[in-house]
C-alpha cells in the first residue's frame, strides 16, 4: 500500500512510518519541518501544515489510506477528516490517547484522581476527536488508543489488545512501547478487525 503519515517526525509517527517500511509498503512522510522527515528508501518526505485547508488534500490524493499522528490540540479533526474525504481515501487510522479508556465502568482514564493535570486538555481534545468519528458513515477509521503510559522500548510484537478498557498487566503497569504500537496499527491497516471503532493496545 501507499500510505501517508501525518505527523511523521514525532514519537508515535516515526515508529509507525520505520514498520510501514520493514513491511514493503511505500510511505508519504508528512510533517511541518522537512529537516525532520526520514529519508530512508521507501518513503516520499514532504512539509505541509496540516491544518492548510487545501495543501493536505492534493498532497493526500492516491493514497491507500492515511495515519494521522498529531497531537490532538494541535489540530483540527474536522479539517482532518474532510482532507481525507476530499483526496478520496476511505481507510483512516488514528493515534489516540489514553484518557479516554474506561478504569472502571463509567470512570474515564482522564477523570482519574491521578491523571496529571496538563495532559487533560490533550486528552479531552481526544475524545472530541473519537465523538466525531463515530459520527461518520463514509470513512472507514479506527482509533488506535495506547495504554497509560507510552514510551520508548523495544519492538517485541508480543502485547494484548482490548476495545474501550484500560489494559493493565499483572503487575498492575499499563504501557506499550511505541514500537509494538506500531506494529499493532500497521496489523490493522493490512487486516483490519476494528473499522469504524476504537480498540486499545498494551502490555
Amino acid at each position: 500500500m501507499k500510505v501517508a503519515v501525518i505527523g511523521a517526525s514525532g514519537n508515535a509517527g516515526s515508529r509507525i512510518v520505520n514498520e510501514l517500511i520493514s513491511r514493503g509498503h511505500q510511505v508519504l512522510a508528512l510533517a511541518r519541518h522537512l529537516e525532520k522527515l526520514p529519508t530512508s528508501p521507501g518513503t516520499t518526505a514532504k512539509a505541509v501544515d496540516a491544518n492548510e485547508v487545501t495543501a493536505l488534500p492534493a498532497l493526500l490524493r492516491g493514497c491507500d489510506a492515511v495515519v494521522s499522528a498529531l497531537k490532538f490540540k494541535a489540530s483540527d479533526p474536522q479539517h482532518l477528516i474532510d482532507a481525507v474525504r476530499a483526496a478520496g481515501i476511505k481507510r483512516y487510522i488514528i493515534v489516540g490517547g489514553a484518557g479516554t479508556l474506561e478504569v472502571a465502568p463509567g470512570q474515564l482514564e482522564m477523570d482519574s484522581p491521578n491523571f496529571p493535570p496538563h495532559v487533560k486538555p490533550e486528552a479531552r481534545a481526544g475524545g472530541e476527536f473519537l465523538a466525531l468519528l463515530r459520527k461518520q458513515n463514509d470513512l472507514d477509521w479506527t482509533f488506535i488508543s495506547p495504554s497509560r503510559f507510552f514510551i520508548s522500548g523495544e519492538r517485541t510484537g508480543q502485547f494484548r489488545l482490548g476495545t474501550d478498557q484500560l489494559l493493565v498487566a499483572a503487575d498492575g503497569k499499563s504501557s506499550i512501547s511505541f514500537e509494538d504500537y506500531a506494529v499493532a496499527l500497521v496489523d490493522e491497516l493490512e487486516t483490519p478487525r476494528h473499522v469504524r471503532a476504537r480498540f486499545t493496545v498494551g502490555y
